[in-house]
């Protein structure tokens, strides 16, 4: 700690590493499983976001230049678009986890609790 009697230099030269061990305790620390993880939440998004835009563009299609039954075909081009990209998601899903559940390996076992007799 600097004392009011010392130069200027050596008082910021003590605040510049006290300033250095703060921002080094606070500094997140980022592993590429979390950037990972992060890119396979936002391709989860982008599935299921792109999948109701899309479906609902081609009900609104199918209304304004072919079977002329609007809402119907906006309606239901919302819930096949959306029940499609959620399924897609889904599966994406599923298969992520089952590739790092490969990845972790077996899980270790769990001992028998006797006493919920």
């Amino acid at each position: 700690m600097p004392h009011p009697n010392d130069p200027p230099d050596e008082a910021l030269r003590s605040l510049d590493q006290r300033l250095g061990a703060a921002e080094a305790a606070q500094a997140r620390k980022v592993s590429v499983d979390t950037h990972a993880a992060m890119a396979q939440g936002y391709r989860f998004v982008g599935e299921v976001v792109g999948g109701v835009l899309g479906g609902a563009g081609l009900g609104w299609l199918v209304d304004q230049r072919f079977a002329k039954i609007a809402p119907f075909g906006l309606v239901s081009g919302l819930l096949v678009g959306g029940g499609l990209s959620i399924f897609v998601a889904v599966s994406s899903a599923a298969k992520a986890s089952k590739i790092a559940m490969e990845r972790q390996g077996p899980a270790p076992s769990v001992p028998d609790d006797e006493d919920e007799d």
